[in-house]
Parts: C-alpha cells; structure tokens; sequence
C-alpha cells in the first residue's frame, strides 16, 4: 500500500489564493471547474463535467469488489457578488466579486485531499463533489438530479466549511441539526395610493407593511414553542416614489430560519395567513409567495463520532468543540438528507487580528492554516470510514 503524503501547504495556499483572484458566482464557475477538472486528471482520476451544470466531479474507483463503500466528499466552488476591500496582494480581480466565505479554501482543501488519496488503495471509492451555486441553494438539488449519489451509490457524505467564528486550530462537530432551514418570502401589499394629504382616502399600504413586519415578528415570540430556535427577518421593503404621494403597493421581503420541527412545517402558513390578515383589517390586500430554499442540516450521530474522532486526534480532544450551530444555512443538507454524513466547521479565524470579519463582509479572509488542518481532516475522515 501506498503511504500517505504529507499535506502540500504551499500548493494549498497558492491554489486558494489564485481561486481567491479569479471568483465566481453561482452558475457561473467555469474557469474554476476547469482548473478542478484540470486538476483531477492529472491524478488519474475519472472526471465528469457539468454536473449541475458547472459543477464537477472526480471519482477514485476502488479496484477490489464493486459492493464495497464510495463516500462523497463535497466542497462548494461559487463567491459572492460584493466589492473586496481588502488590501492582500490576492484580493479579487473580478470587481463586484468576492470570495467572501471561504469556498476558494474548500476547493484547494478538495483537490488537496484528492491528491494525498488518488495513489492510495482504500476499503471503496471516494467521489470528490465540486459543487455550484451553494449560495443560492440550488447547486446541491442540480447535482443530485444529475445523479450525483449514484453509479457508483454513495454511502456516506462529509464536508467541513472554514469558520471565522472559530478561531485556527480548533473544530466545531456535533450530531443532529447544526444549520438551519432556509426559506424566502415575500409579500406585495395592495392598498389604493392618493394624496399624501389626503390620507382618508386612500388604504394605504406603507403602514400596512409596518403592521405586517411588527405582526411577524411576533411569530417567534407568540406563536413559536419558545424551547425550539427559529429567526424570522424581513431584509427588504420598498414602497413609493414620491414624498407626497401614498403609493399603491408596497413589498416586503425576507427569511425564515428553523432547525426543523413544528414550526418549519407551520411556518408558510402562519406568514400567509398573518400577511393576509394584517392586510385584510386595514382593507388591502396580501399576495404571499414562500419558498424553501434548503432543508436544515443534519448531521448523523455516528458519522458525526467517526469524525470527531478524527479531529481530536489531529488537533486534541480540547480544540474540538460540540456546540456550534449557526442559523445561516447550507445546502449540504440535500446531500444528508438522501445519505448519512457529517457537516464540521473548521475554525478560520485569523490570529492577531482581534475579532476575525464576518462571513459574507467585504474584508473576510482565512487564516490559511486552516487549510492544513481542513485537508487532514477530510483525508483521514474518507480514509477510516473506508477502512
């Protein structure tokens, strides 16, 4: 058996770094999937193209028994659509366009680890996803309608996603939901526009929409089991043009978050149903549309063991933490809805700095020994479950 290479920090930081100049948004990541494509066949893996439409994915065959196990691993390739102002010689070239939540790490983390496992003989195959459009929640659905978890089935999925919230040299795994369910409303709000001095005869629909937020707000305080987490947001309003006139319409827009339960399954109602009768008492009209975006993430308890396990011998048993949960989603969750996996948060955070930026901030970055610790992480993971 062939032993197991050493992780290649310099080509992890050079491979994040060119990804980090060149971003992508959803859908379009073609000058990435062909550096991953590229990539992969250089290691003699079998590739496939346009998988979700951008999406690509490597296959390392098992050469013994076809019934033996093939386990996913998955990275996301898409960035964001805002405006680096970072001053790092590696910010983006592309303006209006940035890695701003470290997808440009799971990828080098990705071909990484299949450059330490594509000589190695294992107990099954390992299927490397390179997937789209993580931020719009659709790339995961594309790929699995494009099949894929099959030909070889996949058995089990992992993936881990850079964490800014925790700091380098630690890991956050635990079993059960640890990333909330993402579902988008939105609301048109039809009154009758006038006079702004005549306010009597008009139904008029900016204060409407301040009685339908106020009224959804309360959903979570009132009718909500206060013991379960859920976040209801409205991000967006827009109404009028005028100072003086009382617009027709207004529109609101916004987001529920849960971790499953009750109150997933209510929630489309109980917005319909306050929207419209907010709506109705003042004597406008609601038109609801509400969509789920993705499921909440779930992680399975003993892949989750397995995994963890990993990690304490990689880091110690103290650096791994088994509280982190976060109401921003994932759609990683598709992937473990249809098979058993684990989804960990590799800490990011850069040392020195005080407080690390957010994700999706104009100045985020990684501390880049995250990579290391990322790409250990899933090698050994893929390399035990197969054993």
């Amino acid at each position: 058996m062939t032993s197991l290479a050493a992780v290649d920090r310099a080509s992890l930081i050079a491979t994040r770094r060119d990804i980090h100049q060149h971003p992508e948004l959803g859908f379009e990541e073609t000058r990435t999937a062909a550096l991953i494509s590229e990539r992969l066949r250089g290691l003699g893996l079998s590739v496939k193209t346009g998988v979700g439409k951008t999406g690509v994915v490597g296959l390392k065959e098992n050469r013994g028994r076809k019934e033996d196990r093939c386990v996913l691993l998955r990275a996301d390739m898409d960035a964001l659509p805002i405006d680096e102002i970072s001053a790092v010689p590696y910010r983006s070239q592309q303006p209006g366009t940035m890695h701003a939540c470290g997808h440009d790490g799971h990828v080098a983390i990705g071909l990484e680890v299949a450059r330490r496992l594509a000589p190695l003989e294992l107990g099954g195959s390992v299927k490397f996803a390179f997937q789209p459009a993580e931020e719009v929640s659709n790339g995961a659905q594309a790929m699995i309608r494009d099949g894929v978890l099959e030909t070889p089935h996949v058995d089990a999925a992992f993936g881990i996603h850079l964490w800014n919230d925790l700091p380098v040299g630690t890991v956050g795994v635990m079993a059960g939901p640890v990333m909330a369910s993402v579902d988008q409303f939105e609301i048109d709000i039809v009154g009758r526009g006038g006079h702004a001095a005549a306010p009597h005869q008009t139904i008029d629909p900016v204060l409407v929409a301040a009685h339908v937020i106020t009224a959804l707000q309360s959903l979570v305080s009132r009718r909500r089991d206060p013991l379960s987490e859920a976040v209801v947001s409205v991000t967006e309003v827009h109404a009028g043009r005028a100072f003086n006139v009382i617009p027709d319409r207004a529109e609101l827009r916004g987001t529920v978050r849960t971790f499953g339960g009750s109150f997933f399954e209510d929630a489309p109602r109980l917005v319909e149903e306050t929207a419209q009768g907010v709506a109705a008492a003042f004597g406008a009209r609601a038109v609801v549309r509400y969509r789920r975006l993705s499921a909440p993430l779930i992680n399975n308890e003993q892949l989750s063991a397995l995994m963890r396990d990993v990690a304490a011998d990689l880091i110690g048993g103290s650096n791994v933490r088994a509280g982190v949960r976060t109401m921003g989603g994932e759609d990683m969750a598709y992937f473990l809805e249809k098979v058993p996996g684990c989804f960990a948060f590799v800490g990011s955070a850069p040392r020195g700095t005080g407080r690390a930026a957010p994700h999706h901030s104009p100045t985020f970055d990684i501390d880049e020994e995250s990579l290391v610790i990322g790409a250990e992480l899933l090698t050994q993971t893929a390399i035990r479950y197969l054993a």
